[in-house]
């Protein structure tokens, strides 16, 4: 079986290719000169075409190697190391560029970096003066070699566009009897990349609670859930978009649902909960009469509330359930209770892991619910914590062989002082004694430290 063709690293490598031969022009004509103008237009259009999936794009160098994205070029690199080595020389490790990015802005970093010629260090992206442009060194933490992470803040940018979107498809279906396909894909195509690039950043992201627009919100954290966990088994490219969009529509038929029983906060009636029960049929008819929906995407709305044991609903039996299904019913039920709602009480993590692992095996496929556990750890990305010490620190990434051994940037001591210099920690290593260097008692009230958690990611 042939792969496919990768036409986002054809884009990537003429974005760079435009951006050599700018830099070029810039240095032997005019700003008006036809072939500055046909480089600056070639590297727009390659530009925005990736902008319509992405928050933002980062051109960075690592090893002496060009990285789009996540993505070694070390081909586009090898002809261009002059501009490595200009760059380089001037501290420049990194270039993001912004949705609304425009020629003018271009055309001035172009000028601006055929202008270095000796050491003089790049100031901050913002003292370059391009709103849309972002100049730089890369963090010590992004500096690796399968690439650079994502920037938070475009991160954010990308989950509210998405929860934004999410609306727009719910509220179509409502009134059209149909999804809104195309804000869907466009949707789904960002938080993708943003999973390839940066799951852990973005899993995080999927705790924010933003409990006026829960029903949307939740329809963008499956779905983010659902394509970590697909990524996390090798499952890339179509079918990871196919699997984020069935995840963000599993849902959709919530929109037949009166909205005196979806909010209501008591406990439904009996009668009231058979008309609840009737959304995975309807979400299924309305994806299927959603043209070009993917197929997998009714499959996973009507079966998201069955279980392996055949409990649960629509009441009908089947043999076996789709691995689309398994991987959002995990994210559904967790990202559900960890929810504040007007009926329900968030619950912490730890708690909620422990519920999905209590059912492994009848509810839920065992080896799925341990490496969702493995992919989220006990303390999730972004969770602020206090370990056993007293210090207060901030998940930075599960430590998967041992969930509840995060690696903690601490930020405050015991008495709840910021530290000058906040610092890493794997809990997962030993000290002389072989003892475990820290161990996390409980997580920690944002609030009281008045910090955000993410911010540190």
């Amino acid at each position: 079986m042939t792969s496919e063709p990768t036409p986002r690293v054809q884009l990537y490598e003429e974005l760079l290719r435009r951006l050599a031969s700018g830099i070029r022009a810039m240095q032997l004509y005019a700003t008006d000169h036809p072939l500055l103008t046909r480089n600056v237009d070639g590297f727009l259009a390659s530009l925005k075409q990736l902008l319509q999936q992405s928050a933002a794009v980062t051109i960075g160098i690592v090893e002496n190697e060009f990285v789009v994205a996540d993505t070694p070029l070390p081909k586009a690199s090898a002809g261009m190391k002059d501009l490595i080595e200009r760059l380089r020389a001037n501290e420049i490790e990194r270039i993001s560029f912004e949705r609304g990015v425009s020629a003018e802005e271009i055309i001035g970093l172009m000028t601006r970096i055929s202008a270095l010629t000796t050491k003089s260090p790049a100031q901050p992206g913002s003292a370059w003066g391009f709103p849309h442009i972002k100049v730089g060194q890369i963090a010590a933490g992004e500096r690796r070699k399968e690439g650079i992470s994502g920037d938070m803040a475009a991160i954010r940018r990308l989950y509210s566009g998405a929860v934004a979107a999410a609306e727009t498809a719910w509220q179509t279906a409502a009134t059209e009897g149909k999804s809104d396909l195309p804000a869907a894909l466009q949707t789904v195509e960002g938080l993708a990349d943003a999973v390839t690039q940066n799951r852990t950043a973005l899993v995080a992201l999927t705790a924010m609670r933003n409990y006026d627009n829960y029903t949307f919100t939740h329809m963008v954290n499956v779905s983010i859930l659902t394509m970590g966990q697909a990524q996390a088994l090798g499952i890339e490219g179509r079918l990871l978009r196919e699997f984020g969009l069935s995840a963000l529509m599993h849902d959709i038929g919530k929109v037949r649902t009166p909205q005196e029983i979806l909010n209501k906060p008591d406990k439904l009636t009996d009668d009231e909960f058979v008309i609840m029960r009737r959304h995975p049929v309807e979400g299924a008819e309305i994806l299927r009469r959603t043209p070009e929906m993917p197929i997998l995407a009714p499959v996973v709305a009507f079966e998201h509330h069955l279980r392996l044991d055949g409990s649960g609903y629509p009441a009908v039996r089947r043999n076996g359930l789709n691995i689309g299904t398994m991987l959002c019913s995990i994210a559904d039920v967790y990202d559900a209770m960890r929810s504040q709602r007007a009926y329900q009480k968030a619950q912490p993590s730890e708690r909620v892991l422990a519920v999905l692992r209590r059912d492994d095996g009848s509810h839920f496929d065992r080896n799925l619910v341990r490496r969702f556990v493995q992919l989220l750890g006990i303390y999730p990305p972004g969770t602020l914590v206090k370990l056993k010490s007293d210090d207060v620190g901030v998940v930075m990434r599960v430590h998967a062989p041992d969930p509840y051994r995060p690696r903690v940037k601490i930020l405050f001591d015991k008495d709840g002082r910021p530290y000058d210099t906040p610092f890493e920690m794997n809990l997962w290593e030993t000290n002389a004694d072989g003892e475990p260097i820290g161990t996390v008692a409980a997580p920690a009230e944002e609030s009281e430290f008045g910090i955000d958690p993410l911010s540190f990611l």
